[in-house]
């Protein structure tokens, strides 16, 4: 019932286009009585009366009856599909704006494939109950109901004989829709499972083929493929325990009207012509039986699916706008973080995280991996919020602002880089769509990606593929990095951006950045010490804390963590200068 009401919601827009073709639905029911009727006024009046006048004025209306109920069973059905159309486009529509709001603790534990399923499948189940199960189950109803009037309006005793049968298939259907609609549910859970690992493999498909895994993945698809297939069976045995029996019923209709009917016919209570209209009308009783199994089927897979949505749609963000954000004209891009702590559930990710950044400052962090750095810029772009302390943007609470416009001034590069199957102009374009052509070069230039963009077969109109597929890991990374500069953000978070780039490309990009960060706070994530060695305060990490602070010069005076990290890197300390020498001019 809940399902029906959560429908109801989106189909009451459209109502009067529904209920007047629920409308026509219910005169084509009406209209299903007549032929009947006319057949048996021409045994009993043209045949046995010998009135052969009314034989074409007979068979006229009947051809007339017929064309007419097809017309407007196909304007009704037209109707219907319209409304569902409008219905799964605005279920869509929202749906998809939901995904938008959602926050990454959500994407942390759903899987790719859970959400597709329920963007297709589970929405083609909600267009099918509103665009055709509703009216076949009012069609069918309606029809009986007409049906079994006309009987009892004929010849009260057979109708009655024959509408005995019709509680037992009534308890069937309900046995059926009780123990069918678990399976259905088990269907859509596995599909959704389904769904993930064929997701997962298509995108890992270069990690498979490159470890040569493909028996072992086609092995892991095998065991959900089968799972998938076994609670189809289990359905389809539910069925194959009602089903024979509900047909079997519907078909005992027609014997048991021919015995009892004949039976009358010889004994002069029923004339032939009315024998005729109620085998003709047969069909309006056994066929809705026939039906149910049919329907009650649809109507639990609609169900199934009704709840699956129902569910993404009430999922609650924990990062919301509070509803009076704070007035913030202008983003200086004073960062503070005070005392912040922040886990994962049980795990403990970030201690008594302290330091401020000021305008115009280089803030470096490294340190090992899983040490708390990414979290910890997460948590600065309120993708997280704090468990403890807070996160001070513009001496503002990042809780405090709009979610759209603390993200509106703010650029991040991501460590794993995505790009869209678009034009590289579309790619770097993307957080400032209107962007001229030559602000985009621009922006190319700066993260030096203009001369190799160009050596492409069409420049920045090339079109790459699905996450930045025929690029090179550092081609991926200066795109990226053009997306990010282009925005010209008051807070620039560079995470491990030039991993991938050559030395001398990685020392051209760093002078760029200079220049480009001189009013703007920069966050920079790295592992080699060349990305980070001109910071104006380098934080290093460990185990979600802060253990060491302060410039490159003084970090290596302290000869801890840094130290070991520059020594594996360059040498001892006393070779500093000749290494960064060697670094920088590439050799």
């Amino acid at each position: 019932m809940e399902s029906l009401r959560w429908i109801w919601g989106y189909i009451k827009k459209f109502k009067l286009r529904y209920f007047i073709g629920l409308f026509l639905a219910l005169f084509v029911s009406g209209l299903n009585m007549l032929n009947p009727y006319f057949a048996g006024q021409i045994v009993d009046e043209v045949i046995y009366g010998s009135k052969e006048d009314l034989l074409w004025p007979l068979l006229g209306l009947m051809i007339g009856v017929t064309v007419f109920k097809s017309a407007i069973r196909y304007s009704y059905q037209l109707m219907f599909e319209s409304v569902s159309q409008n219905v799964i486009h605005r279920i869509r529509d929202k749906l998809y704006h939901k995904i938008q709001q959602l926050d990454f603790r959500f994407f942390d534990k759903t899987k790719t494939g859970d959400i597709m399923a329920r963007m297709t499948g589970d929405m083609e189940a909600v267009r099918h109950f509103t665009a055709w199960t509703i009216y076949m189950i009012f069609e069918n109803f309606t029809t009986l109901l007409f049906a079994v009037g006309f009987m009892f309006y004929i010849h009260a005793p057979l109708a009655l004989t024959l509408v005995a049968i019709t509680p037992i298939i009534g308890f069937l259907a309900f046995r059926l829709s009780h123990d069918v609609k678990p399976t259905f549910s088990e269907i859509r859970g596995q599909f959704a499972k389904l769904n993930s690992v064929v997701q997962e493999n298509i995108s890992g498909n270069r990690v498979v083929k490159a470890f040569a895994r493909e028996d072992y993945e086609v092995d892991k698809f095998s065991v959900e493929n089968q799972s998938f297939k076994d609670k189809n069976l289990k359905s389809a045995k539910i069925w194959e325990k009602y089903l024979p029996v509900l047909d079997t019923l519907a078909g005992f209709l027609t014997v048991l009207m021919i015995l009892i009917g004949g039976i009358m016919v010889i004994r002069g209570s029923l004339t032939i012509g009315e024998l005729v209209v109620f085998n003709s009308l047969i069909w309006a009783l056994n066929n809705p039986m026939r039906m149910a199994g049919w329907l009650i089927n649809d109507v639990q897979r609609f169900v199934a699916s009704a709840e699956k949505i129902q569910e993404l749609l009430n999922v609650k963000s924990n990062i919301l706008t509070p509803t009076k954000p704070k007035a913030i004209n202008n983003c200086t891009g004073l960062v503070e973080f005070k005392d912040v702590s922040f886990s994962y559930g049980e795990e403990q990710v970030l201690t008594d995280i302290h330091f401020t950044a000021k305008p115009g400052q280089t803030i470096a962090l490294i340190g090992p991996t899983g040490s708390g750095k990414s979290t910890l810029i997460n948590l600065l772009c309120r993708f997280y919020d704090v468990d403890e302390g807070e996160v001070i943007v513009s001496n503002t609470n990042v809780k405090e602002w709009d979610v759209q416009k603390l993200r509106e001034n703010t650029a991040i590069v991501m460590q794993d880089i995505f790009l869209f199957s678009d034009t590289i102009e579309g790619n770097i374009a993307y957080g400032v769509p209107d962007a001229t052509i030559e602000e985009i070069q621009e922006a190319a230039k700066m993260a030096e990606a203009h001369s190799f963009i160009m050596e492409l077969p069409e420049g920045y109109d090339t079109i790459i593929g699905e996450r930045g597929v025929g690029l090179s890991g550092g081609q991926k990374q200066r795109i990226a990095l053009a997306r990010a500069l282009l925005k010209d953000p008051a807070i620039l978070i560079l995470d491990d951006t030039t991993s991938s780039v050559d030395m001398e490309t990685e020392h051209t990009i760093q002078q760029t950045l200079k220049e480009f960060n001189q009013n703007k706070t920069c966050f920079i994530i790295a592992h080699r010490i060349s990305s980070i060695k001109d910071a104006d305060l380098i934080l290093v990490m460990e185990n979600g804390r802060i253990i060491e602070r302060g410039k490159h010069e003084e970090l290596l005076m302290k000869k801890n963590f840094y130290y070991n990290v520059y020594k594996n890197q360059y040498g001892d300390f006393d070779g500093m200068q000749h290494s960064e020498e060697v670094v920088i001019s590439g050799t």
